[in-house]
């Protein structure tokens, strides 16, 4: 992640104190107001100037509760893996599973969007264009991802390489539709959910009404 902070040059780095009778706010204020910005802007809309305008408060205020800017960075890519993260790794030690419940256990993490977010996906994703450390992450959460829907396929059995190319078609579906932002009708994704479902788990599964989640 970027060392780059926007405080001017030649400013004191040490942590100022807290100013007597003066707002402060929190940390989790602070990152909250950050991932606004980010996934409205990207990670170059995050300044400390910038938020302190929004928040009403001084650079004073950011830096009772953060080192740097980069210490900001660092808690949103906390909270990214808290509820981006974090649910696809907890799946990870599923054991002895049901190929179709598990699929529809990972698919609902998506869909359920409790505590997925899109739009914070999308911004980190954006993020690692630029960002080789926030890279290596996006590439590894993405190999977990898909991991997870080829093991998926393979409990419904599939052979490897097709379990591994229904994986790939399920997430970049997924992934697409974030990344063109694409919204419908919700009677018509509705219409059109149980027939994903079925392109999407194959021949050799027969999906349950109660897992038509697509």
């Amino acid at each position: 992640m970027s060392d780059l902070d926007d405080s001017p040059a030649g400013e004191a780095k040490d942590e100022p104190q807290r100013p007597k009778g003066r707002k402060t706010l929190s940390r989790e204020a602070w990152i909250a107001a950050a991932r606004e910005a980010f996934e409205t802007g990207g990670i170059s809309s995050v300044k400390i100037d910038r938020l302190a305008r929004l928040l009403r408060v001084t650079r004073g205020s950011f830096y009772f509760h953060f080192s740097s800017l980069q210490d900001l960075h660092d808690g949103l890519m906390d909270v990214w893996r808290a509820s981006n993260c974090a649910p696809f790794l907890k799946l990870q030690d599923t054991k002895d599973i049901d190929g179709v419940q598990f699929f529809s256990d990972i698919v609902h993490v998506w869909v359920d969007e409790n505590p997925f977010s899109p739009r914070l996906d999308l911004a980190v994703r954006e993020w690692s264009r630029r960002d080789a450390a926030v890279a290596r992450e996006i590439k590894d959460i993405d190999t977990l991802r898909i991991d997870l829907l080829v093991r998926a396929f393979l409990a419904m059995g599939y052979s490897d390489d097709e379990s591994t190319v229904r994986a790939r078609l399920t997430y970049f579906h997924q992934i697409g539709q974030y990344a063109l932002s694409f919204e419908e009708d919700q009677d018509i994704r509705k219409r059109y959910q149980p027939i994903f479902g079925d392109v999407l788990l194959g021949p050799l599964v027969e999906q349950p009404e109660h897992l038509r989640v697509l």
